[in-house]
């Protein structure tokens, strides 16, 4: 997390909490602007302050109870006011490469319950197509990893298992399933046909393209400024 206090992820992230009004149902995404909007959210409302908040990922929960923020569990009827997550890639379009933390399901899940998404990233993570720069992750059955890393491989990716940094085995997602991460020949021309593409293996849980998924981009720039990107409603 050495980018934690990258300029531009601070103001991405000060920006888009400044959406955030008293006693809004809130979910949160997971990495390191997240972590970022956790900071401002204590600082705009101290103690929670009317908030109730429902986060992505056990690493966000930790973040925010080591700030004096608690999140609450996910309920049967649970529905949001406002999500803020983070990026790996947008491109004009606002369609979206996520995942590079992990919790690729559930922020899709969560995105879902949302009234309104905004994406918080830096300048770095716009490109024209996604995978230009990050590899596209998918959450799969751990059972099934093998044969999905030889089938998705056949369609022309680069395929890599995610492994732990401190034991070097396949690394687990929350939900107890494990990531593959496939790197593109070329940059992707039709993301939402791969998506369906990859959806259509069995053992594939979901994928880290997010189609739809934004409306709103916040966009935080190296000298602190913020760029506002918007997608126009559909007719």
């Amino acid at each position: 997390m050495a980018d934690l206090w990258d300029p531009g992820k601070v103001a991405a992230a000060t920006a888009a909490v400044g959406r955030v009004r008293k006693g809004m149902r809130l979910a949160l995404g997971g990495g390191t602007t997240v972590a970022q909007a956790l900071d401002a959210l204590r600082t705009n409302f101290p103690g929670g302050f009317g908030l109730e908040i429902v986060v992505a990922s056990e690493a966000t929960d930790a973040e925010a109870r080591a700030l004096g923020i608690t999140p609450v569990p996910l309920q049967p009827d649970s529905h949001f006011d406002l999500m803020l997550d983070g990026a790996d890639e947008v491109t004009p379009a606002l369609a979206l490469t996520k995942g590079g933390g992990g919790a690729l399901f559930r922020e899709k899940f969560l995105g879902r319950l949302s009234d309104e998404v905004v994406i918080m990233v830096d300048a770095t993570k716009l490109v024209d197509r996604l995978g230009t720069r990050h590899p596209i992750p998918i959450e799969v059955v751990p059972f099934a990893r093998p044969v999905l890393a030889r089938q998705i491989g056949a369609l022309g990716f680069t395929v890599s298992v995610r492994t732990s940094s401190e034991s070097g085995r396949p690394w687990r997602t929350d939900n107890g399933n494990e990531i593959l991460d496939l790197k593109p020949l070329t940059p992707i021309d039709d993301p939402a046909g791969l998506d369906r593409t990859l959806h259509g293996f069995s053992g594939v849980v979901e994928t880290g393209i997010f189609i739809d998924f934004t409306r709103r981009v916040v966009v935080g720039k190296p000298d602190g400024s913020v760029q506002e990107i918007e997608r126009p409603a559909a007719a």
